[in-house]
């Protein structure tokens, strides 16, 4: 009998090599790495580590190389506490990422391409999907994979949540493509976008890509503002929410923390907009404490004690 999961998060599971340099540079401009260290990344690992440290079972649909990368990452997704058994190996070398923060915590991500690029869903993948309560899926996932989960969705196999992640000029030719994004809108449980992404798609921001997402029969989604915020909508509800004041350590993986809190609080405990919000954005604001995607992900107790202290 297939397991079912709170949720299953498809996409990449990887190594960061992670850089601490004196400025994020202009096109021909420099900068000098002071530090440097490895941690474990990818968008679909970070949700679904940061959902297993809430309390909520999870598994991957992701593939690896044929290293010693790809063998410690499946490692740690062991220890996490993560359901191994759609992670696929291949003869390709580990996809990775390098993680370039500054003084700020502002960060700049250069990915090198692998085993990622050539994940593909499986009949034997399917079932677990349509077990799922909920489907996590990104924009860096490949154009296929992406398109199959739209039709999945669209036919009511699969509740699926679709975080943009990226702006469009960093998906092509390894990503999800625009097209592929206009027919899974409707579709939807939930979308989430960044400033930047949600502007190289629809040449809009805020409260007017709001507009246009909820004119394109996306029913319930979020935008992310950085250190402005948050703005999120359900039904015939707008809610506008201020960052949490941090110290900021490192912004990786912020937004990863920030869908993990809605997935946990407001599709899976159905908590009203505002709760959840709150939630997702404490979520989001102690992992920027931290150093690294993971670093200050923790579990649901610390959150609540964040928000119950932080002013409505």
């Amino acid at each position: 009998m297939t397991e079912t999961l709170d949720v299953v998060a498809i996409g990449s599971a990887l190594l960061d090599k992670q850089y601490s340099v004196s400025n994020l540079p202009e096109p021909d401009g420099g900068a000098f790495a002071s530090d440097e260290s490895v941690a474990f990344g990818g968008v679909a690992a970070n949700v679904a580590v940061a959902l297993s440290r809430l309390g909520r079972s999870t598994g991957v649909v992701v593939r690896l190389g044929d290293d010693a990368v790809a063998d410690a990452v499946a490692d740690n997704l062991r220890e996490e506490g993560i359901t191994l058994d759609h992670v696929r190996r291949g003869n390709q070398p580990s996809t990775y990422c390098m993680v370039f923060s500054d003084s700020d915590g502002e960060r700049t991500i250069v990915t090198r391409s692998g085993a990622a690029k050539n994940l593909r869903l499986t009949d034997h993948d399917e079932t677990i999907l349509r077990s799922a309560k909920f489907v996590f899926a990104n924009g860096y996932c490949p154009d296929r994979v992406t398109s199959r989960l739209g039709e999945l969705a669209a036919n009511g196999a699969i509740r699926l949540a679709f975080d943009l992640a990226s702006p469009l000029d960093g998906l092509k030719d390894r990503g999800t493509e625009r097209e592929t994004i206009d027919a899974l809108l409707p579709h939807l449980e939930l979308f989430v976008a960044n400033e930047t992404s949600v502007r190289s798609y629809l040449g809009a921001s805020g409260l007017d890509a709001v507009d246009v997402l909820r004119a394109h029969g996306v029913p319930r989604g979020a935008l992310t503002r950085g250190e402005r915020g948050a703005v999120l909508w359900a039904n015939g509800s707008v809610v506008e929410l201020s960052a949490m004041d941090v110290d900021v350590t490192d912004t990786t993986g912020a937004g990863d923390a920030f869908v993990s809190g809605l997935l946990h609080r407001w599709l899976l405990a159905d908590a009203p907009i505002r709760s959840a919000g709150r939630f997702a954005t404490a979520a989001a604001g102690h992992n920027c404490t931290q150093q690294g995607a993971r670093g200050g992900m923790v579990g649901e107790d610390r959150l609540k004690a964040m928000v119950q202290n932080w002013p409505a």
